[in-house]
């Protein structure tokens, strides 16, 4: 039993390094997507909860746009 435990300890860290790793890969590549100051966002559209499709588009020119991002939310996590 204890060996088995220790397998299972070794092998969350090896899962844990491993999303680590992936994760910082992925970071620096989507650098070069980051808007910078100043520059404009592109148009997108977005599902509303009230399932109707939200764009940028609709308030670019008529009100300030501000997006937030929660990360995790409505999730399980």
């Amino acid at each position: 039993m204890m060996r088995q435990e220790a397998a299972m300890t070794v092998y969350r860290w090896m899962s844990l390094i491993a999303v680590v790793l992936v994760g910082s890969v992925v970071l620096c590549n989507s650098q070069s997507l980051a808007l910078q100051v100043g520059e404009k966002a592109p148009d997108f559209a977005l599902s509303a909860t009230t399932a109707e499709q939200i764009k940028l588009a609709d308030y670019l020119g008529k009100q300030p746009v501000v997006l937030f991002f929660y990360i995790g939310a409505f999730t399980n996590t």
